[in-house]
């Protein structure tokens, strides 16, 4: 579902998410994956052509430094070759690349685009978590050159070196910080990013999670009201096919109509695990059906008196109150002795009560049941913000006390959380 939604939505927009490329299972770096990342051979072989072929402009326009001889070429070949692993070890790489630079201008040779490797392996080292690294081996190459610039320059080509001013020196300073600075800007969005991702993906398997105990609750309510239902009317049938085949005749088509109905309820409940967008094909039950729910329990053999009118309510508590009937009543009748059950409703303040109640006593009978009756209820009640509160009575019955609120402002909240957390997926 959650897949068909995006194919509605269209193309990602991952300028609020990071490009689906950034946080690849094969990155390597804190919160990503431990496979090893691919070379990245096209941006380092088209920097490494970039900084051959600008280096001879910048030869050209610095007569005062040493040619490019081949060696020159060679060092500057080595320093953008080492690009190729800033992805793999990026704390190598930036001080690889920086005591290369740092070689390169010791030599004499033009100043140029051999910075630019540098900073391309100390942005990579900061963007994956080595920013200590990174900023030491920027310092080193700023402290290295502020030493041959100020005072080594006499002993080191070329000769007649006049050396630089404190000026360049800050200016080359100022460089270096903007080079670290746009660095941290980027980590700091791609950590945002990768917390995004898995917000997203923890929310989606939270209401995926919720999804699956809303259905099964559904799913469990309806099939232990109509399978109980339909156990007591088949050994009622089997009993009496012989001496009371009309009895026997009535008890199998009480088990035809429990379980055509509990098909059709099925039906509905599996309907949302259809494409989104599709209309459901019935109403959801509410208390407007006790009436049929009371003849399905007179079909297993109890007895239910109803009082009470039920209220206007609001779909998801319509439903609820449903239910919590539905499942008291099917206790009634899978664990206990009693074959009358009583049913009151009473609203007021801005509540719904509903109080179901048996005369016992426990027959311990287990039909199956594992508990998760009473824990449905509880969730029902708890989602729309009321209580359940179920136990033994002093005269040896059962009660089922159900506190619900008549307004909708729990659903509503609900339901505004959910679209919000639609909304900044979209976003």
């Amino acid at each position: 579902m959650d897949e068909q939604r995006a194919r509605e939505r269209g193309p990602a927009q991952w300028w609020h998410h990071g490009p689906p490329w950034w946080n690849h299972p094969e990155a390597t770096g804190p919160g990503l994956g431990t496979r090893r990342p691919r070379l990245p051979w096209r941006s380092s072989v088209l920097l490494t052509v970039l900084v051959l072929v600008v280096s001879n402009f910048a030869a050209h326009a610095q007569p005062h430094r040493e040619p490019l001889d081949p060696y020159a070429r060679l060092l500057l070949l080595a320093t953008c070759a080492l690009l190729l692993w800033r992805h793999r070890h990026p704390v190598f790489v930036a001080f690889g690349t920086a005591a290369s630079a740092l070689v390169y201008l010791g030599a004499g040779y033009p100043y140029g685009p051999v910075f630019a490797a540098v900073a391309v392996a100390c942005f990579s080292a900061v963007v994956a978590g080595h920013r200590r690294a990174a900023w030491t081996a920027l310092g080193m190459l700023w402290a290295g050159h502020l030493l041959i610039s100020l005072w080594l320059y006499r002993e080191l080509p070329p000769p007649g070196d006049t050396g630089a001013n404190l000026g360049q020196e800050v200016i080359i300073a100022t460089w270096v910080l903007i080079i670290v600075a746009v660095a941290e800007l980027v980590r700091l969005r791609r950590e945002q990013w990768a917390r995004e991702r898995a917000d997203r993906a923890q929310a989606a398997r939270r209401r995926a999670d919720e999804e699956r105990l809303r259905i099964a609750r559904e799913l469990h309510d309806v099939l232990a009201h109509s399978i109980s239902v339909i156990n007591v009317q088949a050994g009622m049938g089997l009993a009496l096919l012989d001496s009371d085949p009309e009895q026997a005749r009535a008890a199998l088509t009480t088990i035809k109509a429990a379980s055509k109905e509990a098909l059709g309820e099925v039906r509905q409940v599996l309907d949302t695990l259809r494409a989104p967008g599709d209309a459901p094909r019935g109403p959801a039950p509410g208390l407007g059906r006790l009436p049929e729910l009371v003849e399905q329990a007179a079909g297993a053999g109890l007895a239910v008196t109803v009082t009470g009118k039920p209220p206007a309510l609001p779909p998801g508590a319509d439903l609820a109150a449903f239910r919590i009937v539905q499942e008291a009543l099917t206790n009634v009748v899978r664990h206990s002795g009693s074959r009358h059950a009583r049913v009151r409703l009473e609203h007021g303040g801005g509540e719904l009560r509903l109080r179901i109640d048996d005369d016992g006593p426990a027959t311990g009978a287990d039909a199956g049941g594992s508990g998760n009756g009473l824990a449905g209820m509880r969730e029902r009640a708890a989602a729309l913000g009321g209580t359940i509160e179920a136990g033994p009575c002093a005269d040896g019955g059962f009660r089922v006390l159900a506190v619900l609120p008549l307004d909708d402002r729990h659903d509503r909240h609900h339901n505004r959380d959910r679209h919000d957390n639609h909304d900044r997926e979209d976003r």
